[in-house]
């Protein structure tokens, strides 16, 4: 692998890392909602079992989409899921979705029900972030090394890498990240902005593929284009910083 391949490698991983940041931290948080009716033994139980849960789903979703990965379609519905979760945190950043209103009243759900419950979330969130984790691996370029399925040995392991640093923010770093997140808005703003600026990219790599030849075969592989992309997402990554700091020494001024 030479120096551009293992940079680009690099990034794509970065990118990966945060974004799967941003799923677990959201995985967690509703793992813990969810459980927070139980008493503290049955949470902790709850809680393993869900972790349990998280990490069965999230690789056996990882392995069947292996299986399709290079059929364009589903590169295509990668790329609109890359870009409708930007647009969706774009439209509802003032919203994170867990509007969880508590009736006292209201019978809670037994242990096994609300391990159920997190379950199921689970399988959605293992769904997120493995389609996620494709949909960013296979805009990178094949190394050749080996197989799974139908997807390239290199593209296979930015993935894995993925699931797994997932599995460890949800069990290790979540209530971290929700903080950082919470301190530093704009930083999650870029975040999503980076994911749907990669969605671009997947759909480029989408018109380019020989069945639909929307774009020339090797454009995606072009200098011209290379560069607008990696210009654009480096832009991307230095306003959010910048804005971020901005925002907080504005805070730190007026408290």
């Amino acid at each position: 692998m030479d120096i551009s391949m293992l940079i680009e490698y690099g990034w794509v991983l970065l990118i990966l890392v945060g974004l799967e940041g941003i799923l677990a931290a959201d995985n967690a948080v509703v793992m813990a909602v969810m459980v927070k009716h139980l008493p503290n033994s049955q949470q902790k139980k709850a809680l393993f079992y869900g972790l349990l849960g998280a990490f069965v789903f999230r690789f056996s979703v990882l392995f069947l989409i292996t299986l399709l990965v290079n059929v364009w379609q589903i590169q295509a519905i990668g790329a609109v899921y890359l870009l409708y979760i930007a647009g969706q945190h774009l439209i509802k950043r003032s919203k994170r979705q867990l509007n969880v209103s508590q009736d006292k009243n209201k019978k809670t759900p037994s242990f096994w029900i609300t391990v159920l419950k997190v379950e199921l979330a689970d399988i959605a969130f293992a769904i997120d972030s493995m389609l996620a984790a494709v949909a960013l691996a296979v805009t990178l370029k094949p190394t050749g090394w080996f197989t799974v399925g139908s997807i390239d040995g290199g593209q296979f392991l930015v993935m894995l890498l993925g699931g797994i640093i997932g599995l460890v923010i949800i069990r290790f770093a979540a209530k971290w990240f929700v903080k950082l997140l919470q301190k530093y808005p704009s930083l999650e703003t870029s975040a999503f902005l980076i994911v749907g600026w990669v969605g671009v990219k997947l759909a480029v790599f989408t018109l380019a593929h020989p069945s639909v030849h929307v774009l020339e075969e090797h454009f995606p592989e072009s200098i011209v284009w290379k560069l607008i992309f990696w210009i654009i997402l480096i832009g991307i990554a230095v306003s959010g910083y910048v804005l971020s700091r901005q925002k907080e020494k504005s805070l730190n001024k007026s408290a």
